[in-house]
């Protein structure tokens, strides 16, 4: 399972390293122009935010609890870091998905070995790159489904201490599904199909996404990571798709 873990996670820096490589030059730039302004006006936002975040948590809890408040803010300040990036992450893949088809599209190409015929589909359709932003909706609608519990969660007193770790599970997971619909949908599977692919093999999603969290909120590079991660899924999950 380790292995597994390390080497989901190696598919992601992988994909960092392959963002200024000869033929993805030309299709990594929209994705990341998008990434990075919708990141921008992210970090701005949020950090507008926390002052007035620390104001009601103070306000919420009663004068003999005052105490808590240096124990809870490091709580709220890390779910509200996975929830806020998390929101602009989904919101980026939205606008970007055309772009990050085509860029997927383009590395299945270049991963191929040599001489072997290009795996369907070559390049992508135009209805279908219209399609993609729809397919992000659902997407959005499955992490509301269940980020609406969690969000309840982390309200309830004592239990709300697992919030944190249960939002960066949570937000792994999305974002391994997030990018392995690139490569996936394009083979055909549906998301249906895509979650139960990638619940058979959770310690290699889980160690993907896991990284790509890590990159969402390390500056500068989380405006890298949109890119990278759709370059790492596609290697990731090509090759694991052609080994099964």
């Amino acid at each position: 399972m380790s292995h597994s873990l390390i080497e989901g996670a190696s598919y992601m820096l992988t994909g960092l390293r392959w963002l200024p490589k000869a033929g993805l030059r030309g299709v990594v730039v929209l994705p990341l122009l998008i990434n990075s302004v919708l990141f921008g006006i992210g970090i701005g936002w949020s950090t507008s935010r926390f002052e007035q975040l620390d104001q009601a948590v103070q306000r919420a809890l009663p004068e003999w609890l005052a105490w808590l408040h240096w124990l809870l803010w490091p709580l709220f300040i890390l779910t509200a870091l996975v929830v806020v990036f998390y929101t602009f992450t989904v919101l980026a893949n939205i606008i970007a998905a055309p772009f990050n088809g085509l860029l997927a599209a383009r590395v299945e190409k270049l991963a191929a070995p040599s001489g072997a015929p290009p795996r369907p589909p070559a390049e992508l359709t135009w209805q279908e790159l219209a399609l993609s932003p729809l397919r992000e909706l659902s997407k959005l609608l499955y992490f509301i489904g269940w980020a609406i519990p969690l969000l309840i969660l982390s309200f309830v007193p004592v239990v709300n201490m697992a919030a944190p770790v249960l939002w960066m599970l949570f937000s792994a997971w999305m974002l391994a599904l997030e990018y392995a619909d690139y490569p996936l949908g394009q083979r055909g599977l549906t998301f249906r199909e895509q979650r139960r692919l990638l619940r058979r093999h959770w310690p290699l999603t889980l160690g993907f996404g896991s990284m790509a969290l890590v990159l969402t909120l390390i500056p500068v590079l989380n405006f890298l990571a949109m890119p990278a991660a759709v370059i790492g899924a596609t290697l990731m999950w090509v090759r694991e798709v052609s080994a099964s």
